[in-house]
């Protein structure tokens, strides 16, 4: 047994609820977090009991209803450009009664500051949307999450591609190199601090110096 599937084979076992998410997930190729990934970031989430999350990349609302389970008392702000998706995601937000605790902003990420400021402050900032706009998502949000707040980053690690870009196909081996790039900037800035763990497809975990 890999270590990978020995890891996998101690995580608790999810509702119902959750495999009808992740099968759903599966079945019509919607990106959602690996298992040791999200389970990782749930972890983070009930260390640090964040009061007021925002998400970049709602997809079906996997990520969100999960940190939920984590912290229940937390409030989600969480950005979805895809109308189908978003679709999806309130819908899936309704079976798991969270319509007072999760919230979508419709439209492309780089156009919503203005309102997600609304919500501020942040306690935790998870990124999870297009992968060639981390650095972006990144500058425009991070003002936003408080001193003692948290940003995770997703897929930083791309697979293994973010290594070894030329493991793969041109337009996988660019939005490879952006992540690179995007993980060299954070590990290369004065005012944060990051660490990347290996789990999952790859978690960056940055935290403002003081």
């Amino acid at each position: 047994m890999h270590t990978i599937e020995y890891l996998q084979s101690l995580l608790p076992e999810p509702s119902e609820k959750v495999k009808n998410l992740e099968s759903y997930a599966k079945e019509h190729n919607v990106p959602i977090m690996e298992p040791l990934g999200i389970d990782f970031l749930m972890q983070l989430i009930r260390i640090h009991q964040p009061k007021r999350i925002l998400e970049i990349g709602t997809a079906i609302g996997y990520s969100a209803l999960r940190m939920l389970e984590a912290s229940p008392k937390s409030q989600i702000i969480t950005m979805e450009r895809d109308e189908q998706r978003i679709t999806e995601a309130r819908k899936n937000i309704r079976a798991f009664n969270a319509e007072d605790r999760v919230i979508i902003l419709s439209g492309d990420a780089l156009n919503l500051k203005e309102e997600a400021a609304r919500f501020t402050p942040y306690d935790l900032l998870f990124i999870d949307a297009a992968k060639g706009k981390y650095e972006e998502f990144f500058n425009l949000y991070a003002p936003l999450i408080a001193d003692k707040g948290i940003i995770v980053s997703d897929n930083v690690l791309f697979k293994g591609y973010v290594a070894d870009p030329s493991q793969t196909n041109s337009r996988l081996s660019q939005m490879a190199k952006k992540i690179r790039n995007f993980n060299e900037t954070l590990n290369s800035r004065n005012d944060y601090h990051t660490t990347i763990v290996p789990i999952g497809d790859g978690v960056a975990i940055t935290v403002k110096n003081h």
